[in-house]
């Protein structure tokens, strides 16, 4: 038993939902698209489950977030596949994948087939069993993943109301949860190994006042060490948190957010995958190794123009849904789509902080705005070697100042007096009065924070000699010619 079809999701998160859009809008045929998808629902914003879903009073439920509403456009429930014929499989896992035959044996055994195949797996939670903790399957310990994980959490958080949660982890997951679980009146003590929160992406500067924050919210942290192992009582449920260093922490619910692993093992020996980045390694029209195949959103490890076109794999939701689009364009209209040339954008909003960052996080940082208050807005740039600005934070600012942070990264302005660019701070993004980006052909070298005249005037003379020699060499060149 199978069926066929042009097109092929495998996945039915964001990114599923953001591509079925776009190929409706490119005029696709019914019948000629299937999405499957392990999950039971349609597709659907999965930002919502840490932030709206988690709320105790007037909480976010289905169908109010499923896809596109994140960006402003339709929301597509079931009846709405429907309409556009698109065949929705759901609850249903792939178990084995045959790029070289394109087809797909599903856990009910039947055999999908496709002309193209888009990969939108994206990633799994890492579990505390790869860490060597037991207790995963301990009915109050969560992660938040999906839809399921999300209503779980919510039934431990109800029954745990006025007691004491642990969140392990310092990344997203575990800042969103335990603000939620905050608001939701649970003490949180958060157990972290590194020497602040988001050690991926903030400063330890941005970090003290987020720490400073949650600490005026009674969150308690617990930095430079790991959980080593749960206890439990007769029911299997855990009491305590055991740490290296030898605490032990009382808990009513623990929620674990460590990380996550690209799912790309149905690929694995068919496909190119990035050892360096994870995911499936894909070129700038997400392409995979196969030309059949196409990979988008957590999973897929992509060229960066911004950086050089060097390779990454970015985790998080903008990411998928423009990814998604994108390799919709390049599926249908391959002569006339560019390459994919990504902005990377990250975002959070906790209590009532709302912070965005555009770029890289590489070179020096500079900070700007009063960080010793909780009144924004505050910030920061990042000035690489060549002193461009390829990276920008900020916290608490409008539409158009986070715009105008994201304009700067994009366009890369070359910046010299760093104290300067300090005290004007964000003033300088949104003013755009900036000069234009260093061109492939600038020399870096003039651009830096102390002049080293002798230096240049030697590069002068240096220049001015070789150009000479140049002209007198084509000069007799020509006459030759």
């Amino acid at each position: 038993m199978g069926r066929a079809f042009l097109y092929v999701i495998l996945g039915g998160g964001v990114a599923a939902g953001y591509a079925a859009l776009e190929f409706t809008r490119r005029g696709i045929g019914h019948g000629e698209l299937c999405i499957i998808s392990e999950e039971p629902v349609a597709p659907y914003e999965r930002p919502a489950l840490s932030k709206g879903f988690l709320l105790p009073e007037d909480p976010a439920r289905l169908p109010s977030f499923h896809t596109c509403v994140g960006a402003h456009e339709e929301r597509l429930t079931p009846k709405w596949y429907k309409e556009h014929g698109i065949e929705l499989v759901l609850g249903t896992r792939v178990m084995s994948a045959d790029v070289r035959r394109q087809t797909l044996l599903t856990s009910s055994g039947e055999t999908i087939s496709y002309k193209t195949l888009i990969i939108a797996t994206g990633a799994r939670a890492l579990k505390l069993e790869e860490f060597g903790v037991m207790g995963s399957d301990a009915p109050n310990v969560c992660y938040l993943r999906n839809l399921a994980d999300a209503s779980r959490l919510v039934n431990v958080m109800q029954s745990a109301a006025g007691g004491k949660a642990v969140v392990i982890g310092g990344g997203y997951i575990g800042m969103e949860c335990a603000a939620s679980l905050v608001t939701n009146k649970i003490s949180v003590t958060m157990v972290f190994p590194e020497e602040h929160i988001m050690a991926r992406l903030f400063t330890p500067t941005i970090a003290a006042f987020y720490e400073d924050y949650y600490s005026s919210k009674g969150v308690e942290f617990i930095k430079g060490t790991v959980l080593s192992s749960l206890e439990t009582n007769s029911l299997g449920q855990v009491v305590a948190v055991n740490l290296k260093d030898g605490r032990r922490l009382p808990a009513d619910m623990v929620v674990v957010g460590i990380g996550i692993r690209p799912n790309t093992m149905l690929f694995e020996g068919q496909l190119t995958i990035d050892e360096k980045n994870g995911g499936i390694k894909v070129d700038a029209k997400m392409q995979t190794s196969n030309r059949s195949v196409y990979a988008v959103g957590d999973v897929a490890s992509f060229p960066l123009p911004l950086l050089g076109s060097r390779n990454r794999r970015l985790e998080h939701v903008d990411c998928a849904r423009k990814s998604a689009i994108h390799v919709v364009s390049s599926i249908m209209d391959p002569k006339d789509t560019g390459n994919f040339d990504y902005l990377p954008f990250f975002y959070s909003r906790v209590f009532t902080l709302s912070w965005q960052f555009y770029g890289d996080n590489a070179g020096e940082v500079v900070h700007f705005g009063d960080l010793s208050s909780f009144q924004g807005p505050f910030g920061a740039y990042w000035v690489n070697g060549k002193g461009q600005i390829v990276g920008a934070f900020l916290e608490g600012g409008s539409k158009d100042e986070y715009e105008a942070i994201a304009r700067i990264c994009r366009v890369q302005p070359v910046v010299g007096d760093r104290l300067d660019l300090a005290s004007r701070g964000l003033e300088f993004a949104v003013s755009g009065d900036y000069g234009p980006p260093l061109s492939a052909g600038d020399d870096m070298g003039l651009v830096v924070e102390r002049q080293l005249y002798a230096w240049h005037a030697a590069a002068g003379v240096l220049v001015a000699f070789s150009i000479s020699a140049f002209a007198y060499w084509y000069g007799r060149r020509r006459r030759r010619w």
